[in-house]
């Protein structure tokens, strides 16, 4: 008999160890990082007790993303209340930044329009380069990693230099790109590849809607 024929001799009878309590006890097994001989009733404990703090550091990690997302989530009501009480597009570019800078504590935030009916003083409607058009026409969703286009690097000013990372979201309105959003960040972790992109959808939606609302 070899220990295979043991194995299937113990999944055949589940019930060897209850008709033989005494073994349990007799049974040596070593300890799993000391190596000293204990019995097959501690070795089970060891192993349970190993169990469940797995599952405590897998269940507070389930609980920390829980209230990241819950912060998220409050952060976006805020930023949706304040573009919805924005009366023109001045006032709903202040909130977006307000909200973007300060309340999501993104050191870099710029965008810019180019279809739109309307066009305002300010930055955001400055011409831009064929190269960024064709990049946020491709985008099949938000961008996240190092900086792909030395031009939209230079939408956060001089301190652009610095940036690490962006996050690029499409803005566009019944399948019509109208500009981009850029945010970008000296933390080369801060916007990575890979990164969920659900609130950065969202938020493209809704700044988006802000635009048509006021741009037409």
């Amino acid at each position: 008999m070899n220990s295979n024929d043991v194995l299937r001799f113990l999944l055949a009878n589940p019930a060897f160890f209850e008709e033989h309590p005494a073994l349990v006890t007799q049974l040596r097994l070593p300890h799993p990082h000391s190596g000293k001989a204990i019995s097959l009733t501690e070795r089970q404990l060891i192993g349970l007790r190993q169990r469940i703090a797995q599952l405590e550091d897998k269940f507070g990690a389930l609980l920390e993303c829980g209230e990241e997302n819950d912060a998220i989530g409050d952060k976006m009501h805020r930023l949706t209340v304040g573009l919805i009480e924005a009366t023109d597009f001045p006032s709903a570019r202040q909130a977006l930044y307000t909200h973007l800078l300060e309340d999501f504590v993104v050191p870099h935030v710029a965008f810019r329009v180019w279809c739109s009916a309307h066009s305002h003083p300010g930055p955001e409607f400055m011409l831009v380069g064929e190269d960024v058009r064709q990049f946020t026409a491709d985008l099949p969703e938000p961008y996240c990693g190092t900086p792909p286009l030395a031009e939209i690097t230079q939408w956060f000013g001089p301190e652009g230099q610095q940036v690490r990372s962006q996050a690029l979201v499409p803005l566009h309105h019944a399948g019509e790109i109208l500009g981009l959003l850029a945010m970008g960040s000296e933390d080369p972790e801060r916007f990575y590849s890979g990164m969920g992109t659900l609130y950065l959808v969202r938020l493209g939606e809704l700044i988006s809607a802000s635009l048509h609302r006021h741009l037409g």
